[in-house]
């Protein structure tokens, strides 16, 4: 959960690098919080409105992520708008958020913990 509200905290931080393992268990943390608040929202009979909710909080804290992401591979946060194109865009992106950091300080900063 610390990763998650590392995220939060960092919320609009676009500056800096995120390991992978901040990235990705920040996701899967989202995901399992979605999930819970589609089935509260089935159950009260909102689900769109929670999503949407949700969703709204969580985006620019996403965002942000993603690019300390791109950054750790030492590569521009622009690159996330490849991710506008569809599927290959997608693809690419998320080849550079799977792959490893640099070990060593490089131009967005130091190694993450």
């Amino acid at each position: 959960m610390n990763w998650y509200l590392r995220a939060i905290q960092h919320y609009a931080d676009f500056k800096g690098r995120a390991s992978r393992q901040e990235y990705w268990m920040f996701m899967i943390i989202n995901a399992v919080i979605f999930a819970v608040l589609t089935f509260i929202g089935a159950y009260i009979g909102h689900k769109l409105e929670v999503q949407a909710v949700y969703g709204l909080f969580i985006l620019i804290p996403g965002i942000a992520l993603s690019v300390r992401r791109l950054h750790d591979t030492n590569r521009s946060g622009w690159l996330l708008l490849l991710g506008l194109l569809p599927i290959i865009g997608q693809l690419i992106v998320l080849f550079f958020k799977i792959q490893k950091g640099n070990e060593m300080p490089n131009r967005f900063g130091v190694t993450p913990y």
